[in-house]
């Protein structure tokens, strides 16, 4: 191979490897969509439960890319969005879901898909706190950061048990560095993605919260 096709074939790699998809471009793309459907729906038009759970079970990786300290947290996302994708065979949106619990009185009951939901709902409310924390500061390992997004989002509803664990493992957390080049990205691209998923995760939680609000369900 000559010379000019070899920088040929270098420059295609390269390209190629500035245009593949990642992790976090993907989540952040996805999360967009449904943000966008939320701000754009008529008073007919509900949020289907296949197209959230598609953008839902993308967030799984993130979960895995932490390690033991969150092990926790994505066995019981990965577990919970799972029933949701069965549901979404018997019910087309989040709002049948919850009716379907209030109807039959089995809301809070474990295991239900409405509680489900709303530990789905967490899971993805951990992920924006982790973000928000790992943008605000440039700290070589993500103790500090991890540490505050659980105590704000998850930590009021785990036992002690639960919650000295993840303070145990928090010591196992990849360093920033570690967890950059897990996702494939930079300091400089993950800001952006990690920026477009906090905005458009924002609404889609609040849209959640609502229905559980609108029928008088205590969040929790």
């Amino acid at each position: 191979m000559d010379e000019g096709a070899d920088n040929g074939f270098n420059h295609s790699q390269t390209k190629m490897s500035m245009t593949t998809k990642t992790p976090l471009s993907a989540i952040a793309k996805a999360f967009e969509e449904l943000s966008g459907f939320l701000g754009s729906q008529t008073k007919d038009q509900k949020l289907r439960l296949d197209n959230f759970c598609e953008a839902c079970s993308l967030v799984s990786v993130l979960f895995s890319c932490l390690g033991l300290a969150f092990k926790f947290a994505e066995m019981e996302y990965v577990a919970k969005v799972h029933d949701l994708v069965e549901a979404s065979k018997t019910y087309a949106t989040l709002e049948n879901v919850i009716d379907r619990d209030v109807a039959n009185d089995t809301v809070k009951k474990p295991g239900s898909h409405s509680r489900n939901l709303r530990r789905v709902r967490q899971g993805l409310d951990l992920i924006r706190a982790l973000f928000e924390e790992f943008l605000s500061t440039d700290d070589y390992y993500l103790k500090d950061a991890a540490s505050t997004a659980y105590s704000q989002v998850c930590a009021p509803y785990h036992t002690w048990a639960v919650r000295t664990a993840v303070s145990a493992g928090m010591y196992t957390l990849p360093t920033r560095e570690e967890l950059l080049q897990k996702l494939n990205e930079t300091d400089h691209t993950a800001e952006k993605k990690m920026r477009r998923y906090i905005e458009a995760s924002r609404p889609v939680i609040a849209y959640i919260d609502k229905l559980y609000s609108s029928r008088k369900i205590a969040l929790d």
